[in-house]
């Protein structure tokens, strides 16, 4: 059996093609829709995509099953579990509890585990050319390395009512009667690592075993005295803020991403027609340097996504069902920006017409840094922390307003205009994604020198 784990360090997602080398057939579970990769791995090992499979109808990013099945021909099965609200819109076999797939000597079988969400699916897989028992478990977002998928994001994202709690009860029964009957040896391979907003303390290590969770996750003891309220209470607690895009993911998913196909090269653009795009709006420019380097000047209106997490940061301040504007990324060269591309669709933004490799001819600005110092005799309509909640609630800025960066293009109704706003993170990356948008959006945004971080050393040092 040929196993291989795909990460996205952008999303914090894995992705997996497993195989049979004694026929040349494999699958891939939970992929992303630039699908090259998947592709690459299938031809350096000699084996055809049969069949493409998710664990559950994704929040955090846009699945790449369908469109790996239209350039492959490859089977799409999907979970027909979780009842009516949580049907697939598009074309697939539907996998119930039990239901097995073969890839030659390999033996998926589906294992119904709702709780992240109802529809979910696990899958264990037997190498039949070594033994008739099961050896490895695609968790999905359901058992992570050290934690639980959360039950709460069809209330935070999905328009959800109270689910949580149902949610949470589910994951209990799943645990109980589905992933602790397992023989301690069997492989966890999950759908998310450190960083991911999936789970609220997930491990950094890439896989686990039923043993290992069993013996030391946080939640192994409330299963060993059956106590399912004090491990609704323990999961609930301490969540992180969910997205806003999560909703649209999740729709999306539903019903289908739309399919790429092949895409063309990116072509540089010249500055002029770019310097008259943006002054008619009708371009956004992408500032994919670090807040360091924006700090000391931008484009006007530019949107500063980090290149190291395109796709995360994009999906906070780029809403494509709105935001109708093709998009200009700054990049060192083609095969950057190309790649800056595939992290932006897999958030759905589809709509980069090309790039510049410099700001030179464009018209800038330099956003404004204010020092800890100075805010207490700053009329600011208010003080913005974009940090998730839970930071917030571990220490911030006295009479700050936390809104966590994420959510913040989904909530201007509850932001004053008029009045300068100061917006500040931890060290000040998500800070200036967060400005970068406001501004754009007509608001007048001033930033935190040092963020938090720094005005908590400003402080240390008076006291």
């Amino acid at each position: 059996m040929l196993l291989e784990r795909i990460y996205d360090e952008d999303l914090a997602q894995a992705s997996y093609l497993i195989g049979c080398q004694a026929n040349g057939t494999a699958m891939v579970i939970d992929g992303r829709r630039d699908i090259a990769v998947y592709q690459h791995l299938a031809r350096k090992h000699g084996m055809k995509i049969v069949a493409v499979t998710e664990t559950h109808i994704h929040a955090d990013y846009l699945s790449g099953t369908r469109e790996l099945a239209a350039a492959t021909g490859a089977t799409i099965y999907v979970s027909g579990e979780g009842g009516p609200d949580w049907l697939y819109g598009f074309d697939g076999v539907r996998l119930f509890d039990g239901a097995t797939i073969t890839l030659g000597n390999i033996t998926v079988t589906a294992v119904h585990t709702p709780g992240h969400t109802p529809e979910h699916l696990s899958f264990l897989v037997t190498d039949g050319a070594f033994t008739n028992q099961p050896g490895y478990l695609f968790t999905g977002d359901f058992v992570f390395s050290g934690d639980l998928g959360r039950p709460d994001l069809l209330d935070e994202a999905a328009g959800g009512t109270e689910t949580r709690f149902a949610g949470a009860r589910q994951l209990f029964a799943s645990l109980r009667d589905k992933f602790l009957p397992l023989p301690d040896y069997v492989q966890v391979h999950p759908a998310h690592g450190a960083g991911s907003a999936c789970g609220k303390a997930i491990g950094a290590i890439p896989s686990s075993t039923v043993g290992y969770e069993r013996l030391y996750a946080w939640w192994s003891p409330f299963l060993a005295a059956n106590d399912e309220q004090g491990f609704v209470t323990e999961l609930l607690a301490g969540q992180p803020d969910a997205h806003a895009y999560f909703g649209r993911m999740k729709r999306e998913n539903r019903e289908g991403p739309a399919l790429l196909g092949e895409r063309p090269p990116l072509n540089e653009l010249h500055a002029a027609d770019v310097a008259a795009g943006l002054a008619a709006d009708r371009l956004t420019f992408i500032d994919t340097r670090t807040s360091r380097h924006v700090h000391h000047g931008t484009v006007l209106r530019s949107l500063n996504i980090p290149a190291a997490a395109m796709a995360s940061y994009g999906a906070w301040v780029v809403n494509p069902e709105t935001d109708t504007n093709p998009l200009v990324l700054l990049a060192k060269d083609r095969e950057q920006a190309q790649d800056m591309r595939d992290h932006l669709v897999r958030v759905g933004i589809d709509n980069v017409t090309g790039y510049v490799t410099s700001v030179d001819g464009l018209p800038m600005i330099t956003p404004v840094l204010i020092q800890p110092s100075y805010l207490a005799g700053l009329d600011a309509a208010v003080v913005l922390d974009v940090r998730n909640r839970a930071e917030h609630a571990a220490g911030h800025i006295p009479g700050s307003r936390q809104l966590s960066g994420g959510r913040i293009m989904w909530h201007l109704d509850e932001l004053p205009s008029g009045r300068s706003i100061v917006a500040y993170c931890q060290t000040g990356t998500r800070s200036s994604v967060a400005a970068s948008a406001l501004r754009r959006a007509g608001y007048d945004v001033v930033e935190l020198d040092g963020s938090y971080a720094g005005w908590h050393a400003w402080q240390r040092a008076r006291d």
